[in-house]
Parts: structure tokens; C-alpha cells; sequence
């Protein structure tokens, strides 16, 4: 298994786990201002079938992904994260010296729906394909974790949350006596907590398959109720393993510490200072918690725009240092060159990235300040030939824009 496929299956694992099976128990701190009405809204009837939600969306024909992944507010209930102020420009660059016949290659090999190279602020090449255009959104499974842990920078510029080194139990003190005792945030963005953890979809005894299935007592959420009957395998921070639980919880951990819907509080931290051209939609569980593991629809330049705001330290958002921390290799992921941040991908050269099933992704090199955005529609939520080929071709594109 390559790395960019174990990237991958571990993106796939994302959505099944980021709130794809819950109850229609639990509720959510939310003291601002009510948000946007979604296009489809919560109901008991809709939070019930998020259950399958995760069956559903792996197993959609390619048809059906073509015509969902750029619909998901029609199908799903969620909140909507509002763009607003002053517009961030992309001004065209001078084009990339790629041949066409290249792009069309990887855009036809990989079901590439959108594909934006962005270098010093200007687009260098942008395409489109599949019936996806510049004005739709289109869904970003795992590459939401990146968005997700901004907040958590956010929230510690804004005193919300203290330090990374506080104890998860100091925000979710439902977690004490659990394995979590002991756990800083830190720990959770990186997924080192020490907390075993099965995210093995086809095992029907894992952590997975069992997330859900028994309902949350009466006002507590979802996640924190399964999360806390987990058990310590290893000392905290010494070993990393994958669990999108724990992103869930990051969500959770957020929404307690600032008061804030995570929707609203990503409009005013990101989507406004970043300069988002689109509001984006984001999916919630059937608590009415946002799917912090997954689940936004952006366009493909704002994910761009994402980029940039990473690239260029968080325009203020976030204490200074913030980016330069969460996108450093904290965690080995048993790959030489390659680890694990604060929900982000670590890659050789310094590069590091977002990444989602189904070939989504964001890639950054502060070398050359190039950020790649990619959407598609792969046949299969994995593939090591896949991943094998967007390594390649991502390669390419930084060797043409230096």
C-alpha cells in the first residue's frame, strides 16, 4: 500500500465514522444567532436515516456521485457557513507550461471534476469537467479535518481555549474516568491520545460499525457518549492511530469551549477574513452538531482560497505561529517523509495538505507558494493506482511552476 493510499483509506474510514451513523439524541451549545436555514432541514424522520448515510454515499454509482457530490444541501440536513465582505481576487497568472494533452490525461484517468493551481496569489490553471462549474459546491469529506482544526487555533486567539496543552476534560468534562482522562488537545488534533481505536469499516465489531448504534442518554452528545467507553491502549501522545471520532470530538470540544456554532464561527474566522466567494454548506449529525470529520461543500476556488490562508499564516485569525505548528510533521505515521500535524497531512519538502475519499484534496508547497485544489469523482472511494497517479501529477505541477 502506497502512502497516498493509506492517506486515502484513512479519508474513506473519515466518512463512514464523521457522523454517519447517530442518534436522535444529544444537544448542542449554540448561543449566537440562529443559523441560515439549510436546504433541507433537521427532522426526526432525516436524522433517523443518517444512519445509512455513509453506506449510502460509498456505494452511489459513478452517475449518482457525479450528481450528488455537488448537491449533498439537497440531500442532507446542514448548516450554512456564510461568505461575506470583500472578495479575495484570483487573478489569472501566466499559464502553467504543462501540455494539455497531460491534463486531460490525469482529468480523464482520475474523474477530475475541478483542478485549480494557484501560485503568489494568481491562477496558473483551472479546469473544469463533469458537469461541475466554478459556481457550484462540491463536497470535501475528509479535507473538512483541516478546516476543523483552524477553529481550534481561532478559538485559542480568541482565549476561548486556553492552550493545546489543556486537558480535553477541561472542555467535554463528560470524558472524565474515560480514556481521555489525561488527554491534552494536542494529543486529539493529532491523533495520539493513547485511546485503542478499530476504524476497520468491514469489521462489524469495530469502533466504526458501533459508534452509533446504541442511543445517547438524554442530552449528551453523540460522539462523547461512545467516545468516553473507550479504553487506553497506549501512553498519551506516544502512538498515532486514526479516528475521526476524535476529530468529532474536536468539533464538540469548539463548539463548548466558544459558545459558537461551528458554522457561524468558521463564517467570522475563515470564510470572511479569507476572502470566500460562496457560502458552504456543512452537513450535521443528527444531533444538530456539524460533522466536524467531514462533510463541507465548497466551490473549488474557495477551497483555493483555503489554501492561501494557510499558506500565508491565517490573516490574523490565529496566534501567529499557529500554521506553522499544525501543518509540521508532530505525529509519524510510519511512513518515512510523511506525518501527521494538526489534521494535516505532512509531506516530503515541506509540503502538506488536505485530504478526502474519492480524490479530494488541497496541496500546498510554501517553497514555490503553490496551492493545488482538486475535486473528483474517483470510481472507488481508494486506489492505490489512483492515489499513485495524483502523486505523479501533482509532482509534474510543482516542477512546471518552479
Amino acid at each position: 500500500m502506497t502512502v497516498w493510499t493509506r492517506l486515502a483509506c484513512a479519508g474513506a474510514l473519515a466518512l463512514v465514522l464523521g457522523g454517519c451513523g447517530a442518534t436522535t439524541q444529544g444537544t448542542r451549545v449554540a448561543t449566537d444567532a440562529a443559523i441560515p436555514s439549510p436546504q433541507v432541514a433537521l427532522t426526526p424522520e432525516n436524522a433517523d436515516g443518517l444512519r445509512q448515510v455513509g453506506a449510502r454515499v460509498l456505494f452511489w454509482s459513478q452517475a449518482e456521485r457525479d450528481r450528488n457530490f455537488m448537491a449533498m444541501e439537497t440531500l442532507f440536513p446542514g448548516h450554512i457557513v456564510k461568505a461575506g465582505g470583500k472578495v479575495r481576487a484570483l487573478p489569472a497568472g501566466e499559464p502553467l507550461p504543462l501540455p494539455a494533452a497531460d491534463v486531460d490525461a490525469f482529468m480523464a484517468a482520475q474523474n477530475v471534476t475541478g483542478l485549480i493551481v494557484v501560485q503568489d496569489g494568481r491562477v496558473r490553471l483551472e479546469r473544469y469537467a463533469r458537469g461541475f462549474g466554478p459556481d457550484q459546491r462540491w463536497t470535501s469529506f475528509s479535507v473538512a479535518k483541516s478546516f476543523t482544526s483552524t477553529l481550534v487555533g481561532a478559538a485559542i486567539r480568541d482565549g476561548a481555549i486556553k492552550s493545546v496543552d489543556d486537558p480535553v476534560t477541561r472542555y467535554i468534562p463528560e470524558l472524565a474516568g474515560s480514556g481521555y482522562d489525561g488527554v491534552t488537545v494536542a494529543q486529539l488534533l493529532t491523533m495520539t491520545s493513547g485511546v485503542k481505536w478499530n476504524e476497520n469499516y468491514t469489521d462489524p465489531n469495530s469502533d466504526v460499525a458501533r459508534l452509533y448504534a446504541k442511543p445517547a442518554p438524554p442530552g449528551v452528545d453523540p460522539t462523547v457518549a461512545y467516545m468516553r467507553t473507550l479504553v487506553r491502549e497506549a501512553e498519551p501522545g506516544s502512538k498515532w492511530v486514526y479516528k475521526t471520532g476524535e476529530t468529532n470530538l474536536i468539533g464538540v470540544l469548539v463548539t463548548r469551549a466558544t459558545g459558537r456554532p461551528l458554522a457561524n464561527y468558521l463564517s467570522e474566522k475563515v470564510w470572511r477574513p479569507a476572502g470566500m466567494q460562496r457560502d458552504a454548506f456543512w452537513m450535521v449529525d443528527p444531533s444538530g452538531q456539524e460533522i466536524s470529520g467531514c462533510c463541507l461543500s465548497v466551490t473549488l476556488r474557495d477551497y483555493a482560497r483555503m489554501g492561501l490562508f494557510a499558506l500565508e499564516g491565517g490573516a490574523g485569525q490565529v496566534p501567529p505561529d499557529w500554521f506553522k505548528t499544525a501543518t509540521a510533521p508532530l505525529a509519524s505515521i510510519g511512513a518515512p517523509g510523511f506525518g501527521y500535524g494538526y489534521q494535516w497531512w505532512t509531506y516530503p519538502g515541506g509540503r502538506f495538505g488536505a485530504q478526502g475519499i474519492f480524490g479530494q484534496g488541497i496541496a500546498i508547497d510554501p517553497a514555490t507558494r503553490t496551492v493545488i485544489a482538486i475535486t473528483s469523482s474517483w470510481p472507488s472511494a481508494t486506489g492505490r493506482e489512483l492515489s499513485g497517479q495524483r502523486l505523479a501529477f501533482v509532482a509534474k505541477v510543482l516542477a512546471a511552476v518552479e
